[in-house]
């Protein structure tokens, strides 16, 4: 009888620990589907705390057919007031305005037959106008004088030679290439704002009458890089160096043809940012050495997340990632709905939403007010928090545990923002500016050489900081080529 009930037990418990495994399966599966199919914010629909977290893959847009002409009103849906509608002036405030005025067919009074006098105009209608862009050659030459009065005597001892002078023609924008500087400008905003490959540029080019190769495309990105983009890029790289607080990620980038690396092996894109200025490096490994040398000299905070390659970082203090230690109880939450509310991972979730809940509160404040909140109500949170965690035992390998483990591990870096009110407490800010990479690759997929991903991370650099700066990217471009180099696109406050 006692070994019957002794079996019970046994089978009880292999049922109990199978049931945990099976949740912690459904709780993976999940989690990978949301990021292949669904959301991949941790924010939750209707949620009070809506903090934003970026995704580095989601790239869906909500549409929403709006009345423009409508009078502006505060929308107030499931407790939460949306922002105003925006007038059609308000969207399109930037754009030139054509006036189009339809004169009046009869110009004589139809009662006493005098001439008409205009006195106004009334309102129509108003159209959004897009003109195709063109391709032409433009063609340039030498305007040849001559002096009419030299080089036209008869007498051979005196100098006859004619006085001739020939206009100076503009340097290519390019060596030794019919590229014009309003083409490259549009190259670079093609591929590098718009992420349009080179293959699919060139075949675009071949519609409009213009052959033009991907490879040929390639050489001019390289050497206009290399020739216009480095110097302002080697700027801002010492300015950034400069900044009491700066920002820093990678990602991976696949580089085809790499010394001693296999076509398919991956490379990384590194990424260092402020509000005003955006760094990327390529680099051919992930070692965090490559920040150390990027960042050699740099004394301020450097806010990161929880890869232990920036601890080779030298003189900087580093800061965690709020965001990254949310999103590690986030996808801990149970699938069983039931219990997803009582659940350890949610009560630490909904307590790391509180300290953002606050944060926000603070974003208006003045630095010493801030830190003053910070002290009085964050860090309280922080330290109930963090003693919290020291009486949880989860299941080895589970979600809760790898949420767990993460906190404790950066609870040095996440107290960080507590001690200067200008640390921001998340790295979003590097997760926005790696995007546009990342958005970039998914249609071109891969770097055809080294010189290809170097180019890239230079012509991001400026292209985002002259965006960050509020420059029209296009035309900051078309005026660095045309006028063969100019300054970094940083304004001053």
């Amino acid at each position: 009888m006692k070994n019957e009930v002794k079996s019970a037990e046994k089978y009880e418990a292999e049922i109990a620990e199978l049931k945990d495994e099976n949740a912690e399966l459904r709780r993976q599966l999940n989690n990978l589907k949301r990021m292949a199919f669904g959301q991949k914010s941790e924010k939750r629909k209707n949620e009070e705390i809506a903090v934003e977290q970026l995704s580095l893959f989601n790239e869906a847009e909500k549409e929403q057919s709006v009345n423009e002409r409508e009078e502006e009103k505060s929308i107030v849906v499931n407790g939460h007031s949306r922002k105003k509608k925006r007038t059609r002036d308000e969207i399109f405030k930037d754009l030139p305005i054509e006036e189009v005025i339809h004169e009046a067919e009869e110009r004589n009074c139809p009662e006493c037959g005098s001439e008409m006098q205009a006195i106004g105009k009334e309102y129509l209608h108003e159209e959004l106008v897009y003109v195709p862009a063109k391709m032409f050659r433009r063609m340039h030459y030498a305007e040849v004088v001559k002096c009419p009065d030299c080089g036209e005597y008869t007498d051979r001892s005196v100098n006859d030679k004619a006085v001739i002078i020939k206009g100076k023609a503009p340097e290519t924008v390019l060596s030794k290439s019919y590229c014009s500087p309003e083409l490259l400008a549009h190259i670079f905003y093609e591929k590098y704002v718009k992420a349009v490959p080179l293959e699919r540029l060139s075949k675009d080019f071949r519609s409009m009458k213009a052959e033009i190769s991907t490879a040929t495309l390639a050489n001019w990105v390289i050497e206009a890089s290399e020739k216009y983009l480095k110097p302002i890029y080697e700027e801002l790289h010492s300015r950034i160096l400069n900044e009491s607080v700066i920002h820093a990620d990678e990602t991976v980038v696949q580089v085809l043809h790499e010394k001693g690396k296999k076509a398919t092996a991956q490379s990384r894109m590194w990424v260092y940012c402020t509000e005003k200025i955006k760094l990327y490096e390529y680099s051919q490994t992930r070692n965090g050495q490559t920040a150390a040398d990027f960042l050699k000299g740099y004394e301020g905070y450097l806010v990161c997340d929880g890869y232990d390659g920036y601890n080779k970082v030298t003189g900087v203090t580093r800061c965690g990632c709020w965001a990254h230690a949310r999103r590690k109880f986030f996808e801990a939450l149970p699938e069983d709905e039931g219990v997803r509310k009582t659940s350890k991972a949610n009560e630490g979730f909904e307590t790391i939403n509180r300290i953002f809940a606050l944060e926000k509160e603070y974003a208006e404040l003045k630095p010493e007010e801030r830190h003053k909140k910070r002290q009085e109500q964050i860090k309280p949170v922080l330290d109930g928090f963090y003693a919290w965690l020291e009486t949880l035992s989860p299941s080895q390998g589970s979600g809760l545990s790898k949420a767990v483990q993460y906190a404790i591990n950066e609870k040095k870096y996440l107290y960080t923002f507590l001690e200067d009110p200008m640390i921001p407490i998340d790295n979003n800010l590097a997760e926005r500016t790696v995007k546009p990479f990342v958005v970039g690759r998914k249609n071109w997929m891969f770097a055809t050489s080294v010189k290809g991903a170097q180019s890239s991370a230079m012509a991001y650099s400026v292209i985002n900081t002259a965006a960050a700066n509020g420059y029209g990217v296009k035309e900051y471009l078309t005026s660095l080529f045309q006028n063969h180099g100019g300054q970094p696109p940083i304004k001053s406050e």
